[in-house]
């Protein structure tokens, strides 16, 4: 536990809002060839979280021209990821991170908790995924019903025939689900044991099937910033798995991406994208996360570098074979915006510009200043490539500094609108074309 004499130390930090003000806009930071000016080294890392708030009584975010966006279930626990089933049935992780004894017991650990807590992400979590019906289909849930309960930190879900899978922080689990059910019941069956344990530092697990379904993608994040605790509890961990849902057996699918979160395949190219949180406590100006297509066998640089050969000297010893070896990302998205959700656009009713590209939720930064990200964008595509510069598809997340909702999960419902899950507002968001 940390001293009085540090607790508040840090704690006069956290009020001062100690930074290092950014010299570039976030757009910098963005596309194919980001900028990456030269690391700021502080003893004291930027720290500007924003108080989660919540939305009044009447508020919601702004879409985009030709947009309009409504509630389409409120009331949540903490929703963090979404999935529609094929009924069109929409399942909603309520999840938070679980305990992390040694991460906290650390100074570092503990004032990384108490931004989690001015953030609105230190509650308990409700440990379940809630299944969201919209009977008539006017836009709004009228069943409501507890789906599945008593899960670990559960994030990622996917269906394979009448296989569910959900991706708990330890493990992930294999469900026999039939079509219109609204509940599922019995402990399920362990497909393979994920890495967690006591520190557990990027704790969320999301899982893809292969279109064919004969495999199962699942994202690991790092159990640091940049392998601080060691290269030893690092294992298996800032990485993408490959699993066979048969027998369990595992590989390393592509491994140096710091915390890979969302997961789609991109029709035309057949390729599967991720987004990466990259590191911090360099700079508000880096490091840009990103999208990428995950290349078999690839390597992407963490913790020894980063967008290719750009070396972080925190790291020691330091690797110059694997430096050489590091695959450059295909699109930044902006430094420390926190980019968790990837859907495809595939099956959107949304008017152009939105009809081909990537969708991607930006939870928001704390270790920037100005704040970045707290919106959710669109990234076009043309034949299977991301063009151009990405545009705002929901903004409005951020007031004076004060976070009303912060996006995280997107997926788009059986009607071809965009959902999104807002953890802080406790909201699913449903982004649809504007009425005339």
């Amino acid at each position: 536990m940390p001293t009085i004499k540090w607790v508040v130390f840090f704690l006069a930090v956290l009020a001062a809002g100690c930074s290092h003000e950014a010299r570039l806009p976030v757009s910098a930071g963005t596309g194919p060839d980001p900028n990456l000016p030269p690391p700021h080294k502080s003893m004291i890392p930027t720290v500007n979280v924003a108080s989660a708030v919540g939305w009044s009584s009447d508020g919601k975010p702004s879409p985009a021209p030709g947009l309009m966006v409504t509630a389409f279930a409120d009331g949540l626990d903490h929703p963090r990821w979404l999935y529609v089933l094929p009924n069109g049935d929409v399942l909603v992780a309520e999840t938070n991170a679980p305990p992390k004894p040694e991460d906290y017991d650390s100074l570092k650990g503990w004032m990384m908790k108490k931004m989690m807590q001015k953030a609105g992400a230190a509650g308990p979590s409700a440990n379940r995924i809630t299944l969201l019906r919209d009977e008539d289909g006017d836009g709004t849930v009228e069943t409501r019903t507890t789906f599945l309960d008593g899960l670990y930190s559960p994030f990622g879900m996917t269906l394979v025939g009448n296989d569910f899978y959900v991706a708990n922080t330890h493990a992930l689990m294999r469900f026999s689900y039939q079509s219109g059910q609204t509940r599922i019941d019995g402990q399920g069956t362990k497909v393979v044991d994920l890495p967690a344990g006591t520190i557990n530092r990027h704790w969320t697990k999301n899982v893809i099937a292969s279109p064919d379904g004969g495999k199962l993608y699942v994202t690991v994040g790092s159990n640091s910033n940049v392998a601080e605790n060691g290269m030893e509890n690092e294992q298996g961990r800032a990485a993408i798995w490959q699993v066979d849902p048969e027998t369990g057996q595992h590989r390393i699918f592509a491994s140096g991406l710091r915390n890979p979160n969302g997961l789609a395949w991109e029709p035309d190219r057949g390729a599967l994208w991720t987004t990466v949180n990259e590191r911090d406590e360099i700079g508000s100006d880096l490091v840009p996360d990103y999208m990428t297509t995950v290349r078999d066998g690839g390597f992407y640089g963490w913790p020894y570098s980063y967008f290719g050969q750009h070396v972080d000297t925190r790291v020691k010893p330091p690797r110059p074979d694997l430096v050489a070896q590091a695959i450059v990302p295909d699109y930044a998205l902006g430094p420390h915006t926190a980019c968790l959700g990837l859907a495809w656009s595939q099956g959107a009713q949304l008017p152009a510009p939105f009809t081909n590209g990537m969708f991607v939720g930006q939870h928001g930064s704390w270790n920037r200043k100005p704040h970045s990200g707290y919106k959710v964008i669109f990234v076009p595509f043309e034949g299977g490539r991301p063009v151009g510069e990405p545009i705002d598809v929901l903004t409005g997340f951020l007031s004076e500094g004060k976070a009303m909702g912060r996006p995280v999960g997107v997926a788009i419902d059986g009607q071809g609108a965009l959902l999104v899950a807002d953890d802080v507002g406790n909201v699913i968001w449903r982004v649809s074309a504007l009425q005339k």
